[in-house]
């Protein structure tokens, strides 16, 4: 092959690659839902609140319990089911085909939502939130305590909504994709073969996507 045609096929390459926006790219939005999914599950491990009791209220049972760190993940179990959910959904993503990255999107979003929700419930009512804790260290239910919220809670309600607001990016930044399953292939098998030299890297693509190369 000569070499104004491997130039021509790099050129051509380059210049698509130039038209893709940074947002778009595959790696990018997948790695931001990764990230954030990561973020929102990273809050539950930490300390949302600490629940500081009465001893007069707590009489023996609640001896050497004054105070009780409660973890999100005891605070609000669902927010790490749903991180989770929303991380295996943005890896899935960058495989998917067209119809599936709907569905992966709607899961996201939907995972987003209840994290949000979740978190936002224990910001409502952090005593509510804290009552679980309370009764497993005392073995004493329905308590009254003075409870002090840490930052993590609002961060969970942060990273929920950026999760949900790239997760909607999908669908615009997937039309710059290249096609990387056999269905999306077929549909595109009408279009006719972009003009001019076909390099080595080219020619591997088609032969992945089911083209004759030559």
């Amino acid at each position: 092959m000569s070499d104004a045609g491997v130039a021509a096929g790099q050129a051509g390459k380059a210049e698509k690659a130039r038209a893709t926006p940074v947002w778009a790219r595959r790696s990018t939005l997948v790695l931001l839902i990764t990230l954030l999914a990561l973020a929102a599950f990273g809050t539950t491990t930490q300390t949302w609140m600490t629940a500081t009791l009465d001893p007069n209220q707590m009489g023996q049972a609640g001896a050497g319990q004054s105070a009780i760190q409660v973890q999100g993940s005891k605070a609000a179990t669902t927010v790490t089911a749903l991180a989770l959910v929303a991380l295996a959904g943005g890896l899935a993503a960058a495989i998917a085909g067209r119809i599936a990255r709907w569905v992966i999107t709607a899961i996201i979003v939907f995972a987003s939502a209840g994290v949000v929700t979740a978190a936002a419930t224990v910001l409502a009512d952090p005593l509510a939130a804290a009552q679980g804790s309370i009764a497993a260290a005392t073995g004493v239910s329905g308590s009254q305590a003075r409870v002090d919220l840490t930052p993590f809670p609002v961060l969970a309600v942060v990273a929920g909504c950026v999760l949900a607001l790239a997760a909607l990016l999908i669908l615009p930044a997937s039309r710059y994709w290249k096609t990387r399953t056999k269905y999306d292939a077929a549909g595109a098998a009408g279009t006719a073969p972009a003009a001019g030299p076909v390099d080595e890297i080219d020619s591997w693509d088609r032969l992945s996507r089911g083209e004759d190369p030559t």
